[in-house]
């Protein structure tokens, strides 16, 4: 089909899944073993696989603010992963996904997991959605979890507008997280069934503590991982069921995405990387590439694998451009994919991207299929035994990566060192990075960027 340069008359319905810690192998699609995804390998075969999808930052908030504000996290000041009473939070300044849907007539809720402050400023409902329910931030933030220096954590409660409710007190509480956030998101659909939504699922598992319903306890060959992702593929299956008996199916646009890749130190309770090096906390393709499905029929190409280059910053202007919403008032990072959402393939919508770490750090540059990776100390998973029953091993923060090139198209586990080879494309890439610093700066280098902005603090209130 020849892609949409204006908007569709009837506005279509959004959903979008946003997984936790979900790796680029963890899809019977993509390559998973011991259970299978019936329902997203459907999705799949009926919509499109991008295979080159990048988590803005391999971490959870840094990578929910790059998502509904189209931005890299660092720009707007967010970075790691928000704890409990964070004194910061998503800006009210920054216009958000939801926000710019909402002046399009457009219904707005979240279930799932917010994890851009938990302050009451910070939460869902001042940011542009009609309703929410689950967890303000990761679910093992809590008493128990199992390093005792986290074990003064407060209690974690479900949150219902901006009222804590429920208190996730155990595993067998956190075990009904799926089932109840896709009862509330079924429930959505089937309540604004008459007029254009948004609807944004962030189930906060895989994310550990692992925790899956007795019924899909002890179902997978690959222990209670497996039987959360069929949980997880359940929970998708049940929405695409509703929108078909809605008959919204085919009003309505599908992304299901990961936050980041998975956290492998926690071995059998974490996911797979697919073969892509390291994971969470990194800027190693396992830390950011991550699956991304994408469904609508008659619209958005079935079968089709593509391999572009994008991230989640493009969501926003992509899916505003579709819906007719403007773009936010202040600088974005996000391009807008919709022409090759919509099948045509000749164009690439984004040519580059920086991977930033920890507060500010530019650890590595790509363009196409080149990735430049500067010396840098971080996260390494590798040589370490990792842990085992929801215990972690150990890994350490502070590894010395020296400068590297890569070839991603023939090196996507990034083991060869081909800069000797190719020293035009490291000067090439070298002078691209520079572009970012002066842009959105770099803790390695000491340089403060012209276009970051401040993020939310306690004070500030819409």
């Amino acid at each position: 089909m020849a892609w949409m340069s204006k908007p569709v008359a009837k506005k279509p319905n959004i959903v979008l899944f946003f997984i936790d810690d979900l790796g680029y192998g963890d899809l019977s699609c993509t390559g998973a073993m011991g259970y299978r995804t019936p329902n997203l390998d459907r999705m799949a075969a009926e919509g499109s696989r991008f295979t080159n999808f990048l988590a803005a930052q391999a971490v959870c908030s840094a990578s929910r603010a790059s998502l509904l504000t189209g931005c890299y996290p660092n720009r707007i000041g967010i970075a790691g992963a928000l704890g409990p009473s964070s004194a910061v939070g998503i800006n009210p300044d920054e216009e958000t996904l939801p926000e710019l849907l909402k002046e399009q007539g457009y219904a707005t809720g979240i279930f799932g997991k917010w994890h851009l402050g938990d302050k009451q400023a910070f939460l869902p409902l001042q940011h542009g959605f009609d309703e929410y329910y689950g967890v303000p931030y990761s679910h093992d933030m809590w008493p128990l979890h199992p390093d005792q220096a986290r074990a003064n954590y407060p209690p974690l409660f479900l949150i219902e507008g901006n009222r804590p409710t429920k208190e996730v007190k155990t595993l067998d509480d956190a075990s009904n997280l799926t089932l109840s956030l896709t009862e509330r998101a079924v429930s959505f659909v089937r309540r604004h069934k008459k007029e254009p939504f948004f609807l944004y699922i962030p189930h906060p598992l895989p994310h550990v503590p692992l925790a899956a319903s007795a019924r899909f306890r002890g179902k997978s060959e690959r222990g209670l991982f497996g039987d959360v992702l069929m949980e997880l593929d359940w929970s998708v299956g049940q929405v695409m069921e509703e929108l078909k008996q809605q008959g919204l199916d085919k009003n309505t646009l599908v992304l299901f995405i990961s936050d980041n890749g998975p956290w492998l130190n926690y071995g059998d309770h974490a996911g797979s990387a697919g073969g892509l090096r390291e994971g969470k906390g990194t800027t190693f393709e396992g830390g950011h590439r991550v699956p991304c499905l994408v469904r609508w029929p008659g619209v958005v190409p079935a079968g089709r694998v593509s391999s572009k280059l994008l991230t989640t910053m493009d969501v926003l202007p992509t899916v505003a451009s579709l819906c007719g919403a403007r773009l936010p008032k202040k600088t974005i990072d996000g391009v807008n994919w919709l022409a090759l959402l919509t099948g045509d393939e000749s164009v690439t919508p984004r040519d580059h991207f920086f991977y930033y770490y920890r507060k500010n750090s530019l650890e590595a540059v790509r363009q196409g299929n080149w990735k430049l990776v500067f010396a840098h100390p971080g996260r390494t998973y590798e040589g370490f035994l990792p842990g085992e029953g929801g215990k972690p091993g150990p890994n350490t923060e502070n590894h010395a990566f020296p400068e590297a090139l890569y070839d991603l198209q023939r090196d996507p586990g990034e083991r060869y060192d081909v800069r000797e080879q190719h020293p035009d494309i490291v000067g090439r890439l070298r002078k691209l990075a520079d572009g970012a610093r002066d842009e959105l700066g770099d803790d390695l280098q000491q340089r403060p960027g012209r276009g970051l902005r401040e993020a939310g603090t306690v004070s500030q209130s819409r």
